[in-house]
């Protein structure tokens, strides 16, 4: 009787031991690659399978040990997608990783105002396609003919906001997520009008009004431009128009205000053939909405405020680019 109570104290003894090693083991971060690992486990992968593939990758030191994992995270279900190892870590973090379904993403930030060259860019240094592979999805206005028939591009339709990207995102369900955004928020705006007109007017609006509370002052006086026939003569339209004649040096050159692009609103009256940038919810309701004003010009103001002074005369116009120049002399 004795013997067999030993037995039992030296089995149970070994047993903590054995425990506690493996526990140990599982709680031990490892590194067995020098370059991010990049693991993609589709639907139906089984836990052998992802215990081998992260042994084989250098994510953990053995696939039993993975496996061991499962045993103190019962209940858990692996997810698929993605994942990216970069570090060290255990066997239980990665387990448990795999569990909350924490698969890789990046962010893509578009700010208001970012046009489609702008977009471009910034998915570019997502690493992922290059400028013109997206570029070549934005021109192609399918997606959005049945909002606005006349879109050149899907510019305008592109809707400013933080998108999640994984590495295998095409462009064109890039542009997809931003054109069902737009959709939403112009769906959320109840808005009757021409969403053509109106959204290129919002991308003018958007790029020269840098105070959202200036926005609908602007908007009004592109508005009262537009009922007298007069030029919009808008900065940003020459500027779009040397982007898309891959001219563009940084600044308005005269070259670039006697351009005779469509697009250059300084020697076409009306507004441009489509939106110059993509517009956020504030100048869209501007342009919806523009202030009730007798403005029909605009220029900044030097305090670097991003204000402008309005004027309803040329007399009064030339009056503050006059105080603008002179105080940039200072």
């Amino acid at each position: 009787m004795r013997f067999v109570f030993r037995t039992l104290v030296l089995a149970m003894l070994v047993a903590a031991i054995g425990g506690a090693w493996v526990l140990s083991r599982l709680n031990r971060p490892y590194e067995g690659f020098s370059q991010p690992v990049f693991l993609d486990f589709a639907h139906g992968t089984s836990t052998r399978s992802m215990a081998r593939e992260l042994a084989d990758k250098g994510v953990i030191q053995s696939a039993w040990l993975f496996l061991a994992a499962r045993a103190f995270e019962r209940g858990a279900n692996l997810q698929a997608g993605e994942y990216k190892f970069d570090k060290p870590a255990s066997p239980l973090t990665v387990y448990g990783r795999i569990a909350r379904g924490d698969i890789f993403y990046m962010e893509l930030l578009i700010p208001e105002g970012f046009n489609m060259f702008d977009i471009a860019e910034a998915v570019e240094k997502l690493g992922t396609m290059s400028a013109q592979t997206f570029l070549a999805a934005a021109r192609d206005p399918e997606m959005i003919r049945d909002l606005d028939p006349h879109a050149p591009t899907l510019e305008g339709y592109l809707f400013p906001n933080k998108y999640r990207v994984y590495r295998y995102t095409t462009a064109r369900q890039i542009c997809r997520m931003m054109t069902d955004e737009f959709r939403a928020q112009w769906k959320a705006l109840g808005a009757r009008a021409d969403v053509h007109d109106a959204i290129t007017l919002a991308s003018l609006v958007e790029r020269e009004a840098k105070r959202p509370e200036e926005r609908p002052m602007v908007a009004s006086v592109f508005r009262n431009r537009l009922a007298l026939g007069m030029k919009l003569d808008c900065d940003p339209t020459t500027v779009y128009a040397a982007l898309l004649q891959h001219r563009y040096r940084g600044a308005i050159y005269r070259s670039d205000l006697e351009n005779a692009s469509p697009w250059n609103t300084y020697q076409h009256a009306g507004l441009p053939p489509g939106p110059i940038a993509n517009p956020g919810v504030s100048s869209i309701r501007a342009a919806l909405s523009p202030a009730e004003t007798h403005y029909l010009y605009f220029v900044a103001k030097a305090d670097g405020s991003g204000g402008h002074n309005f004027s309803e005369s040329l007399v009064q116009h030339e009056a503050a680019v006059a105080r603008y120049q002179r105080a940039l002399r200072r």
